[in-house]
């Protein structure tokens, strides 16, 4: 399962994490970001250790979507060393999150 965090832990969990982060940007009431969702929960389990792959909903947290423009969802948003580094948007297939990962 991809971990929750909050407009309080993303420096802490995304900017200064030691390896590539996946940020899901999502909120319960759009399909979409709830067909996706499983995707994200599966590749969680598969990169663990490679990749940290993480959700916050964008209701209960609008401080970090407005910092990074967040306009539509689902958004998925990878950093590498505290930097955005890639950024998709709307309902992905598994091969394309596994290639915007590179890894």
């Amino acid at each position: 399962m991809a971990e929750q965090i909050s407009d309080a832990t993303f420096d802490s969990v995304v900017l200064n994490s030691d390896i590539p982060v996946l940020l899901d940007f999502w909120a319960p009431w759009c399909g979409p970001c709830r067909a996706v969702g499983p995707i994200i929960d599966e590749l969680a389990a598969e990169y663990e250790g490679k990749v940290r792959i993480v959700k916050m909903n964008v209701d209960e947290n609008p401080a970090t979507p407005t910092k990074f423009g967040i306009r539509a969802i689902p958004t998925l948003m990878l950093f590498k060393d505290g930097q955005a580094a890639a950024t998709v948007v709307g309902l992905q297939s598994k091969e394309a999150v596994k290639n915007l990962l590179g890894v």
